[in-house]
């Protein structure tokens, strides 16, 4: 009997957090639902790092290369919307990578968060009983995620296509990184909900 079916026996139907644990559960004993969300995260996570300019491929060949900061502390710094402060430059080769903990955590929560949900999309796509439309949801939900890493750049983006920026269209990108994860959180629990494991 599964933790669904023995849910059901006692007479109660879990809640919608319940469902979405109990669907990141059977997610994560999948092969193929980790391979969605392993790739998913990896990819969003390093187009994070590249568009908010942690991350940069030029054309250098040099090897390996490692600077850290005196001071440490530089780290909890805020230098923009939902950005921190560099700590480390690493080099090799082409590859630039300019280490901030708190700019990388960010990354990997909202990387977790777009695998997550595309993984649990997946569930409810090859379920025998079709889950509608709203099966695209937790997808869907990846949009403003992707956009939150541009708004560190949105200002810049305004000046150079000649727009006059307002308070209010720079506060909006300053909401990009939050609204994106309520929506990314909301769309985890509303595909969630609609995974049935005992159909998978």
């Amino acid at each position: 009997m599964t933790e669904h079916e023995a849910t059901t026996a006692h007479g109660s139907e879990p809640g919608i957090l319940s469902k979405t644990l109990i669907a990141l559960k059977v997610a994560s004993g999948r092969w193929d639902t980790r391979l969605i969300f392993l790739a998913t995260a990896v990819g969003y996570l390093l187009l994070y790092l590249f568009t908010v300019g942690d991350l940069a491929v030029g054309t250098s060949s040099g090897g390996l290369s490692i600077r850290v900061a005196d001071d440490l502390s530089r780290a909890f710094a805020s230098v923009g919307f939902f950005r921190f402060d560099v700590i480390a430059l690493v080099s090799a080769g082409p590859i630039t990578f300019l280490f901030s903990p708190l700019n990388v955590l960010l990354a990997t929560v909202l990387a977790s968060l777009v695998g997550a949900n595309l993984a649990l999309t997946y569930l409810g796509w090859i379920q025998p009983s079709a889950c509608g439309l709203e099966a695209s949801t937790g997808a869907l939900a990846g949009i403003p995620a992707l956009l939150s890493g541009a708004a560190c750049c949105g200002p810049t983006i305004l000046i150079v296509v000649g727009i006059q920026a307002s308070g209010a269209i720079i506060t909006g990108f300053e909401l990009l990184v939050p609204i994106a994860v309520v929506m990314l959180v909301g769309g985890l629990l509303l595909i969630g909900r609609q995974v049935d494991p005992a159909r998978l």
